[in-house]
């Protein structure tokens, strides 16, 4: 569907035009009409499927119509990070360019000035505010911010949210909407606690499933089965054969991202690092640095596996399995989003991990390829999931099948690809 088929206001199809947005994706063809009528809506849609515009246009194409209250918030968009937070910001500005829409993001990590700022905006009545929860309940609590006139109340990434702790955060920010609110959820998935959270504060929502938890068919998985120590090794002669550029690491902790982005900073390679630990300047100059190219590699947690949108990664690299199979769609999910559409995904599994990595097999109904190891790196041990169940952390509760029911085509396997990376 065209978005000129949608039933936008012209300044916002002007906005979408000089983007160059042409064709809606599947999400946005079947939440903006819904939206617009003004219903509650549940959707399920993960990373990378043209989500934040789904709620993004219509928002601002109402609020382009005018009638709503000056010197007032009038949508609330909820995020569980600053980055992402940030990206809907930037979002915002460039489809409301032609519309006379202001926005104001809320979030923590910053100094005094940035507080000052968020501050200001708050209390001369943003049209739109962007917060995190914790952030904005802090505004709430100092009187800094009056919820009593918000017409939209959007949460992105709810069950991230919740994963995080902000459930009460959440529940209290509710309480400050008032009643006749349009409420607008997204979710990459929908296990019951938020069914739970939809029954809560939703009226009678439109529900809306789109194909998730399985990765582009262009991202090419692959995996090593290794032992531990022989992890660095694999990833130190990967990038002897080719110099790494665009390339994600994600680890399980922030120690053991600081500990292997400063074993490859000894080994010559230009690395960013990005973990809780960091300041929020620090963390938005590593993020400028890898965007420009100054960083070859960057190694993270799972702080930026969702809501930051980097075209041409190259690479995406799981030092250690995810905390379960959502996160390894999310974390593979960073590549295979630039003009070429390819991309490589290469996973690192221990004997101890071999069960966790079966149950990721399992929750996306195919098998992973795994890549021999050089014999000079030493013998591998045998992939026997089964075997090692009990070796494992058990990290992974049972998950149901992946929402959705679209057909997807089999998986590329571009030796050009695959040479240029192993």
């Amino acid at each position: 569907m065209r978005f000129d088929e949608l039933n936008l206001e012209y300044d916002v199809l002007d906005g979408l035009d000089a983007m160059s947005f042409v064709e809606t994706t599947p999400i946005q063809e079947f939440t903006i009409p819904v939206i617009l009528e003004g219903k509650d809506i549940i959707a399920c849609a993960q990373t990378g499927t043209g989500k934040t515009a789904a709620y993004v246009l219509p928002l601002i194409n109402e609020l382009s119509k005018g009638g709503f209250p000056e010197n007032a918030v009038n949508a609330v968009i909820m995020a569980p990070t600053r980055e992402l937070a940030q990206q809907i910001d930037q979002q915002i500005e460039g489809f409301s360019y032609f519309i006379p829409v202001s926005a104001v993001a809320v979030y923590g990590g910053t100094d005094g000035i940035t507080w000052e700022q968020q501050r200001r905006g708050l209390e001369s009545g943003a049209d739109i505010v962007i917060a995190t929860p914790g952030r904005l309940l802090s505004h709430i609590k100092l009187g800094t911010v009056d919820l009593s006139q918000v017409s939209y109340f959007v949460l992105d990434e709810a069950d991230r949210m919740l994963d995080m702790g902000f459930y009460d955060d959440i529940m209290m920010i509710h309480k400050q909407l008032p009643s006749a609110c349009q409420i607008i959820m997204f979710s990459a998935t929908m296990p019951p606690k938020i069914r739970t959270l939809a029954k809560t504060i939703l009226k009678e929502p439109e529900e809306i499933k789109i194909a998730i938890s399985r990765p582009p068919d262009t991202i090419m998985q692959t995996a090593y089965i290794c032992y531990e120590i022989q992890k660095l090794t694999i990833l130190q002669d990967l990038f002897a054969q080719n110099r790494p550029q665009r390339v994600i690491i994600f680890s399980s902790s922030k120690m053991k991202v600081k500990e292997l982005a400063a074993t490859l900073k000894r080994m010559k390679f230009n690395v960013g690092a990005m973990h809780s630990d960091l300041e929020q300047s620090q963390r938005e100059e590593v993020m400028k640095e890898f965007k420009n190219g100054r960083i070859d590699i960057l190694v993270a947690t799972d702080v930026v596996s969702r809501g930051i949108d980097i075209n041409d990664i190259k690479l995406v690299v799981n030092f250690d399995i995810p905390h379960d199979p959502e996160d390894y769609v999310h974390r593979i999910g960073r590549t295979a989003r630039g003009t070429n559409g390819e991309g490589l995904a290469i996973t690192f599994v221990s004997v101890e991990e071999q069960a966790s990595f079966k149950q990721i097999e399992t929750f996306l109904g195919k098998t992973i390829y795994k890549i021999p190891i050089d014999p000079q790196l030493g013998p591998p041990p045998l992939y026997e999931p089964e075997k090692h169940a009990n070796k494992g952390k058990g990290r992974f509760l049972k998950k149901g099948k992946p929402v959705g029911n679209r057909t997807f085509k089999k998986q590329s396997t571009s030796k050009r690809f695959f040479k240029r990376t192993k």
